[in-house]
């Protein structure tokens, strides 16, 4: 056992999750490991045919151009004109992506646009419905494991709007700056406290010690540990953010993420005051499983996090590939490319990784295959590292590791940091 092998190497990726930008980065760093087995070198370069690929599914001027209409399955723009597809379902989808082209900031987002079409057709009238029509617990069972299902895109949807401040072109501008405050608080989200929290601290801090969501401080393998850190969160985010600024003498912020964060919770006690039980279902729960689901993410995003360089964003974040954060959220498994430029687009993320991977070799960064934040976050609370360790995508100096020897690397990278390593690492005073 202590001399096997990581088993990706041998066996190749399961294609459940891929995007077919997934699939030229792996298909990338497969080849590199057996390059670097082989005694050679990894490709690199500009002009290498992947990044090519990735360049032309985003032109908008070349025929391969792709934009995102749907997040369960791809289509090929190509394909709408082919015969054998049914020709009243072209019909509607090519003058529904020539519309939504217009509507959408980017032309690769037409996914966006469909997004907000399917929340406002499905979960607004259902709430409406819960409270004005005839209650009964199955359609609210049902109307909050929906909200659960959508809950996941609709939050990435919303951190591409708050990076980029919208997600609709400008003729559209005031529609694009209200439907947030419709639907944040149907999807668990208080109204702009995840545009302060994760835009205005969190990428400030980058996890440092003066990061509001940090994990530097918390032994990450410890379910105790992971707990305080979920409950302080879910208790005390309404008195630690407006804190935080407060700290960093940013005034204005502290009152408006004080008066956003209260009139929300306002709102959630006046409605629940008035109709308990439609209230629990589309808004009391959905917080409350938001809140915690949001720092399960969070842990598993930053648990790993070098001892020597906590403050890289290459040792402290991390890379995943072929998972469902990618296909159903917007390529949220590229974690430390987010980091690096928080402005950069969602479908730019794989062809940055690719561009920089030697820099990623280079800093030791940790790539993963088919293991999605959650279960990373379920994994090292169970230390169950070796099977991280199958999962990684071993880069640079990682090509070569043994399975125990990735796994006990891992665990290293899990340790809490104390104060004084914070003070000597991060320059605190």
């Amino acid at each position: 056992m202590g001399g096997q092998e990581p088993s990706i190497v041998e066996n190749g990726p399961d294609e459940a999750f891929f995007t077919p930008s997934d699939n030229i980065v792996l298909e990338e760093l497969f080849k590199d490991i057996k390059d670097v087995k082989s005694g050679a070198k990894p490709t690199l370069g500009e002009d290498r045919p992947s990044l090519k690929l990735l360049d032309n599914m985003s032109d908008t001027k070349h025929p391969d151009f792709q934009p995102t209409i749907f997040s369960t399955w791809d289509y090929n723009l190509a394909d709408l004109d082919n015969k054998t597809i049914n020709s009243i379902r072209s019909a509607i989808l090519r003058n529904y992506i020539t519309w939504a082209r217009t509507v959408v900031r980017h032309d690769t987002d037409v996914i966006f646009l469909s997004h907000i079409i399917m929340y406002f057709c499905t979960s607004v009238p259902s709430a409406l419905y819960l409270f004005f029509g005839n209650f009964t617990y199955l359609h609210g069972i049902v109307h909050l494991l929906v909200t659960v299902w959508y809950s996941g895109g609709f939050t990435l949807m919303m951190h591409n709007h708050i990076h980029n401040n919208g997600v609709l072109s400008k003729p559209y501008a005031a529609f694009d700056w209200t439907f947030p405050y419709i639907l944040e608080p149907l999807m668990g989200h208080t109204w702009d406290s995840y545009y302060y929290h994760h835009v205005k601290a969190h990428h400030v801090e980058g996890n440092g010690p003066d990061d509001l969501s940090t994990t530097i401080r918390y032994q990450r393998d410890s379910i105790w540990c992971f707990l305080q850190y979920e409950a302080r969160f879910l208790l005390l985010c309404w008195f630690d953010l407006p804190k935080y600024f407060v700290s960093k003498r940013k005034y204005n912020l502290a009152f408006r993420v004080t008066c956003t964060e209260l009139s929300s919770y306002a709102c959630l006690y006046l409605v629940a005051k008035w109709q308990f039980k439609p209230a629990l279902f589309v808004f009391l729960l959905p917080f409350t499983i938001m809140r915690i689901g949001l720092m399960i993410g969070n842990w598993g995003q930053h648990a790993l996090v070098d001892d020597l360089e906590p403050n890289s964003d290459f040792r402290s974040s991390i890379t995943l590939i072929d998972v469902p954060s990618n296909r159903f959220c917007f390529n949220d498994g590229y974690h430390t490319s987010h980091h690096l430029n928080p402005l950069r687009h969602w479908r730019d993320h794989p062809h940055a990784f690719l561009k920089a991977k030697e820099r990623y070799s280079q800093e030791g960064a940790l790539v993963f295959h088919n293991i999605d934040y959650l279960e990373i976050t379920f994994r090292i609370l169970t230390k169950n590292y070796m099977h991280l360790a199958k999962q990684l995508v071993p880069i640079g100096d990682q090509i070569g590791m043994t399975q125990v020897e990735l796994a006990e690397m891992l665990r290293r990278k899990t340790r809490r940091f104390s104060e004084e390593e914070i003070r000597i690492k991060f320059g605190k005073k």
